[in-house]
């Protein structure tokens, strides 16, 4: 693993023809027989040469294209699995404008690991900012597993399951605040509700269309105590390369729906509808950059919500392949 590391930071090429010592040593053939010899001398001199390109990618995941075998496509999106052992960290910051409260912030940290047969296990710790207050707000362990080699199932199939250990307290409502009288607010935040545990499960797809590489996940959340809140929707977002080579920036659009209820509003569910542009810059071929200001379009959605991600991948096992140009990939 190491080796394979240390070779995609220093690119070789061999090419041109080799003599073998004995060739270059045997005498001179008589001029009788010179069309004879020509032909056999040219046969005993041609040595074919392994041309050896070192990209300038990370490596491939089963298959896969790199841009798809990083565990997160866009902000919002994961897709497929790492390379065995290689390793993604991630800084990931939301930032959400609420309509009916003052903004809140999150940054998180993220690490995954990627274990052979197509697994990956990795940890999560979120920080949250609002009102004044930061806090720790939760820690999660996940996991994830594709169903079979890049391409050998239409769309790559890959199923993804998170536990979330509550840390922190409920610092506003997931949605619209119910009716209150004055100062009630105030004495919500007062009682520091703990956050409930909750599980997540997610069906993650993702393919190449040409040029443009698309990924979606579908989603289902529950709490496991308090007022057991469920979220449920999914998630899209579409690239296609602008700069070539290495495909260095990236534009394209992303968006999520969230249907979400608690025990007290099962038959009145709040539903969330954000999208707008999402861009991917790759200052180097182990980094990345993707910033997403999305927009709300229901009434129970944020005005905006802002995510930028930077993240770094470290060698795996496989062998580094050079991200062939999206104009070509599928050719």
């Amino acid at each position: 693993m190491v080796g394979l590391c240390v070779a995609s930071f220093f690119p070789f090429l061999f090419s041109g023809p080799m003599v073998r010592a004995q060739d270059a040593a045997s005498p001179a053939p008589p001029a009788a027989n010179s069309s004879t010899s020509s032909t056999s001398s040219t046969a005993n001199t041609r040595t074919e040469q392994t041309l050896v390109v070192r990209g300038e990618e990370v490596q491939s995941a089963y298959g896969a294209p790199p841009a798809l075998s990083r565990s997160r496509f866009s902000n919002l999106v994961n897709a497929y699995v790492l390379p065995p052992y290689a390793v993604y960290a991630a800084l990931i910051y939301q930032g959400d404008a609420l309509r009916f409260n003052r903004p809140d912030h999150s940054f998180t940290e993220e690490v995954e690991l990627g274990l052979p047969y197509r697994f990956g296990v990795a940890v999560e710790n979120q920080v949250e900012a609002f009102r004044g207050t930061t806090q720790e707000r939760s820690f999660s362990i996940e996991g994830r597993y594709a169903f079979a080699d890049w391409d050998k199932i239409p769309l790559n199939p890959t199923i993804f399951a998170e536990y979330k250990f509550g840390i922190g307290d409920i610092l506003h409502d997931e949605g619209p605040p119910a009716p209150a009288g004055k100062g009630d607010a105030q004495a919500f935040l007062n009682e520091h509700n703990p956050l409930p545990d909750a599980v997540e499960v997610r069906l993650l797809l993702a393919e190449t269309f040409g040029e443009f590489e698309w990924a979606l996940n579908g989603f289902f959340e529950q709490e496991t105590s308090g007022d057991r809140g469920r979220e449920y929707g999914f998630a899209q977002s579409a690239l296609v390369p602008i700069i070539l080579p290495r495909e260095r920036l990236k534009v394209g659009v992303e968006m999520q729906f969230t249907t979400f209820t608690d025990k007290g509003i099962r038959n009145d569910p709040s539903y969330r509808f954000i999208i707008g542009p999402s861009i991917a810059w790759k200052p180097s071929k182990n980094t990345r950059f993707d910033v997403s200001p999305l927009f709300g379009t229901t009434d129970d959605s944020p005005r905006a919500s802002v995510f930028a991600v930077f993240s770094y991948v470290f060698c795996g096992s496989e062998g580094t392949e050079a991200e062939a140009p999206a104009s070509t990939r599928n050719r």
